[in-house]
C-alpha cells in the first residue's frame, strides 16, 4: 500500500522536483508516516513551465521571481528591469531549475 502511495504522488509531481533528486524523494516517502500524507496529498507545488513562461513574457519585471518565492530577486529585477535586460535573459536558462529546487525545499521541509 505504501509503495503505491509514493508511486502515484511520484507521478503527479516528478516533474516539479529536480531529477537527480527523484530517488531520494522517493526513499524518504518511503518512511513517512500516514499522518503526513494528508498534508503532502494537499501540498501545491509550483509549476516550472509556468515560471519559464512568465520569465520570458514579464521577466524584467521580476514576476517570476516573485512567482517562486524570491522576493528579494524579484525586488531587485523590478528596481534594475531585469538587470537592464541581462537578468532577464539569464533567467530563461535558471528559473525552471531554481523553481523545481524551491519546490524540493518545501516538500523537504515535510518529509
Amino acid at each position: 500500500m505504501e509503495a503505491q502511495k509514493v508511486d502515484m504522488f511520484m507521478m503527479s509531481n516528478g516533474s516539479y522536483f529536480p531529477e537527480e533528486k527523484a530517488m531520494f524523494i522517493r526513499e524518504r516517502l518511503m518512511t513517512v508516516d500516514d499522518s503526513k500524507w494528508a498534508i503532502l496529498s494537499s501540498m501545491q507545488f509550483k509549476n516550472p513551465t509556468t515560471a519559464l513562461i512568465l520569465s520570458i513574457f514579464l521577466g524584467v519585471y521580476g514576476v517570476d521571481r516573485f512567482f517562486i518565492g524570491d522576493t528579494g530577486m524579484g525586488v531587485g529585477k523590478l528596481l534594475t528591469c531585469g538587470g537592464l535586460g541581462f537578468w532577464a535573459i539569464i533567467d530563461w536558462f535558471l528559473i525552471s531549475n531554481a523553481t523545481k529546487e524551491k519546490n524540493y525545499a518545501k516538500l523537504s521541509s515535510i518529509i
